[in-house]
């Protein structure tokens, strides 16, 4: 049983991170005296696992389902997802509706009951704007971006890594070096896993349609830009908005 007050927050990463992308808020969630469980998801963060090694989604996914599967049936958490994360609390949604309070998208993909998950990731594509997103790999004096897209025949490999610099025009993600050497060390890159999107159905209505939503924008963010975000909850309507001005991809750094 949860202390009158007190929730408990389960802290799911995008692709790249784990759940060191965390620790800021994590810190400043414990202080408050809530629980806090950071995950590292499949051949993420320190999993043990390599990426040859999770070879599905669900593969991917199964700590998270793991942690769900193990709460008391009274316990509602507040469940969390930055970015990509989106995709994998979605599917925990719909597994464990009645174990959560409330789902928390954090500019994150969000899917709706009324497309398969992956339309997203074709949407995105499509309203990518390559002048403020270019692909490819460089580093500049304000900004250090890796963007790189391979393809294998098992597995999609994105490795995505964009830090702001303290001369950038933007609010810049890494307020600290420490940090940027932090995402340096723990990076890792991800499989987007996009048969296995491709090949899921749309979510239900019962599952995770009945689990109330709040989105979180990111008005800067140069990964999933503000109109994408914008054109998700236009989309899947949730409960509450909350804008972050002058903020990138990277809230849990630069505005915890």
């Amino acid at each position: 049983m949860e202390k009158k007050g007190k929730k408990h927050f389960i802290l799911v990463h995008g692709a790249c991170h784990g759940a060191w992308c965390w620790y800021k808020i994590a810190h400043l969630l414990k202080s408050d005296g809530h629980q806090v469980t950071a995950l590292d998801l499949g051949a993420c963060g320190v999993n043990p696992k390599k990426l040859e090694e999770v070879t599905s989604f669900s593969e991917y996914v199964k700590p998270l389902m793991e942690v769900m599967a193990s709460l008391s049936s009274d316990e509602k958490i507040i469940l969390v997802g930055h970015s990509f994360g989106g995709f994998s609390i979605s599917f925990a949604m719909e597994k464990f509706p009645a174990k959560i309070l409330v789902a928390v998208f954090v500019t994150a993909y969000m899917p709706n009951c009324k497309n398969p998950p992956a339309t997203l990731i074709g949407e995105s594509v499509l309203q990518v704007d390559t002048n403020r997103f270019p692909v490819g790999v460089g580093v500049g004096s304000s900004v250090l971006m890796i963007s790189a897209l391979s393809f294998t025949e098992k597995i999609s490999v994105a490795v995505f890594l964009t830090a702001f610099l303290p001369d950038s025009v933007h609010r810049p993600s890494f307020v600290l070096e420490k940090d940027l050497e932090l995402a340096k060390i723990l990076a890792r890159p991800p499989s987007l896993f996009q048969h296995d999107l491709s090949m899921a159905k749309e979510f239900s209505s019962e599952g995770h349609g009945s689990v109330r939503k709040v989105y979180i924008i990111c008005e800067e963010d140069k990964a999933i830009p503000k109109e994408f975000q914008e054109w998700m909850i236009e989309n899947n309507p949730v409960e509450e908005v909350i804008k972050m001005e002058g903020v990138d991809h990277m809230p849990t750094f630069c505005k915890p």
